[in-house]
């Protein structure tokens, strides 16, 4: 889904900062892969063991699917079951991604923040930290449960923008690029 030079600047900024910290995201794969191939050699050549080094990899893993899971909705990347959805015209998909989003994104994506909301501002109170003395600042890991809420409900925002206007006529949709299963 490439940027149009006909979609209205809202929904280019909300698509950019999706992209933006998608692209982001991305590169602690790479730092993951790193760390946890460090604690892998220290652990088996070394004998050294630190639990900060193995929660980093699960703060990271963490992070890369709750921050990514915006631009992963961005490009359409979430399990679909269709059997219509791709013989659809562009309005039709449009009528269903919008009521998809209307109906089911943003009522899901509400309750979960507002069912963790308590749960992440407690850990803050607390300032939980690891009961096993590894990375002092549980409660930024929670923090990633309101963060992925923000950045889906701006992708939702963006999507229903972009919906309407495919359904209005005034954008052209695209087809769906999925396999087909044989």
């Amino acid at each position: 889904m490439l940027a149009n030079a006909h979609e209205p600047r809202l929904l280019r900024w909300l698509d950019c900062v999706t992209e933006g910290v998608g692209r982001a995201i991305a590169w602690l794969v790479v730092i993951m892969m790193v760390v946890q191939f460090a604690i892998v050699v220290l652990r088996y050549a070394f004998g050294i063991n630190s639990i900060v080094m193995q929660e980093s990899v699960m703060y990271m893993h963490a992070a890369v699917f709750m921050l990514g899971a915006g631009w992963t909705l961005r490009h359409d990347g979430h399990v679909r079951v269709d059997i219509f959805y791709r013989k659809m015209s562009d309005k039709g998909r449009a009528w269903i991604d919008l009521l998809g989003t209307l109906f089911l994104l943003i009522p899901v994506v509400s309750f979960i923040a507002i069912s963790s909301f308590h749960y992440v501002m407690t850990s803050w109170a607390i300032m939980e930290r690891s009961g096993d003395g590894g990375i002092p600042a549980v409660y930024l890991l929670k923090s990633l449960i309101l963060a992925m809420v923000a950045l889906l409900l701006i992708q939702a925002v963006a999507q229903m923008i972009r919906q309407v206007l495919i359904i209005r006529g005034k954008l052209s949709g695209c087809a769906p690029v999925h396999e087909e299963i044989i």
